[in-house]
């Protein structure tokens, strides 16, 4: 394969190659376990005055968790005036605990949605008023919000439990939803997936709509992965552990993690179609492409679409692709040639300076990086994990990157900091800052 291929939206030939850019890399917050939280494994969001917020995997001190190391939380970062910030645990998960059942959610595995109001909407792997998915996650998953309240305190309503079709052993509304909600056109609708479940014959996952009317909340299932084929064999994808994005036509993209031509996943596009939904296959994985893709999709105003995978490539370490909106497409792999490995996130595409930017699991010294593509043609490590003692600066950076109007990265690591609580450390908030002057070089 021809190490030059196409990648960036102004059509510039981007180089395999490595490079390092001067950048700035700060620890926001080491987490420290229960009551605290542990392991942030989703994209922080951030409102309009510097807040970030995002949820943790475990930690918590909702006293009936049925874990010791706690059952999730929501967090909130603050800057408190002196250059550092202020962690917050502004919910704790399984607070309302019924035997075997955590009835407000369990396990929040994705990053927030925040709306105009303050309010906070996501998605938890587990927990809610169904058992019927066998999960053995307290439940079958749920969609909540949280709303600030008198006294800095906040309100949690789960809007969602999956699971309350069930059928014939079937969760047709689906179960385990891992992604990040997404709004549409419309803030009083929300767009996400489901990692099972449906009514498919491979309980595949589904893509699902949450209309609010007359005061409440209607979920309506848009697609059954695994629709297609038979066995384990689904031609449409399977396992969506991303979320949507959707484009001002209403159109819905993202990604498989499994299912397609070969079983190495998709890229999908759903597009209205009266009222039903027409799913279309964009992308299949493959050896060469990449293989399980388990990131969102970005895209450009020219109607581009990029997103990466987490294995195959030329040298097993993942892609970042681009899709063109002609049906063409071009790859570039990751590997020790260009310094990443094992890309689990999607891409920020950041259009005023027309550059990429992203997180390998395992590039850089083994530990995650981040990383920025900018044209005319170099992909530049911005900073290396697991670079001070111990991984005091954090290890595997699993979830996406958030961006300020300054142009800063923000991110989480699920391990590494300063904490002992757990084994390998609890994770991290960070930031990078770029300096622009230097990286500005790169460009043409």
């Amino acid at each position: 394969m021809n190490k030059k291929v196409s990648i960036l939206a102004t059509g510039m030939i981007l180089v395999c190659c490595f490079g390092t850019a001067l950048a700035q890399y700060k620890v926001l917050y080491s987490f420290d376990g229960p009551p605290d939280g542990s392991q942030p494994v989703g994209t922080i969001v951030a409102d309009k005055v510097g807040n970030l917020y995002g949820t943790t995997l475990f930690g918590g001190n909702a006293p009936n968790c049925p874990l010791s190391i706690g059952c999730g939380t929501v967090f909130e970062l603050s800057p408190n005036g002196s250059g550092g910030w202020t962690e917050t645990v502004i919910y704790s998960f399984c607070s309302n605990y019924v035997p075997g059942d955590c009835v407000d959610g369990f396990k929040p595995e994705a990053g927030l949605l925040l709306d105009q109001f303050g309010n906070l909407y996501g998605t938890s792997a587990g927990g809610g008023n169904s058992l019927n998915c066998g999960t053995g996650l307290y439940g079958c998953g749920t969609i909540f919000q949280l709303s600030p309240a008198q006294g800095g305190s906040w309100s949690e309503t789960v809007l969602y439990n999956f699971c309350a079709n069930y059928v014939n052993r079937q969760c047709l509304d689906g179960f385990s939803p891992v992604s990040q909600p997404v709004h549409g056109n419309s803030s009083g609708t929300i767009y996400g997936t489901t990692s099972g479940g449906g009514s498919g014959h491979g309980s595949g996952g589904t893509v699902f709509k949450l209309s609010r009317a007359n005061g409440s909340w209607q979920q309506t299932t848009l697609y059954n992965f695994c629709s297609l084929g038979q066995g384990l064999h689904c031609p449409d994808g399977a396992v969506p552990l991303a979320g949507v994005l959707v484009d001002r036509l209403g159109n819905l993209y993202g990604t498989t993690e499994a299912g397609g031509e070969s079983g190495y996943g998709t890229v999908y596009k759903l597009s209205p179609n009266g009222n039903s939904w027409t799913e279309t296959v964009l992308r299949n994985g493959g050896p060469i492409n990449g293989e399980a893709p388990l990131g969102t999709v970005s895209g450009d105003s020219l109607g581009n679409l990029y997103s990466t995978a987490s294995i195959g490539g030329q040298s097993s370490g993942g892609t970042i692709f681009r899709l063109t909106a002609k049906g063409g497409g071009t790859v570039l792999p990751f590997g020790s040639s260009n310094g990443g490995g094992t890309p689990t996130s999607g891409v920020l595409l950041d259009t005023k300076r027309n550059t990429l930017y992203g997180t390998t699991k395992q590039g850089g010294t083994g530990s995650g990086n981040v990383y920025q593509i900018v044209p005319p043609a170099q992909v530049t490590s911005l900073y290396n994990f697991c670079s001070q003692q111990n991984c005091a600066d954090g290890m595997w950076p699993v979830a996406g990157l958030a961006e300020d109007s300054n142009g800063n990265l923000y991110g989480t690591t699920e391990f590494g900091g300063t904490s002992t609580t757990c084994q390998s450390g609890c994770g991290v908030v960070f930031e990078v800052v770029i300096i622009r002057g230097q990286t500005d070089e790169l460009r043409p």
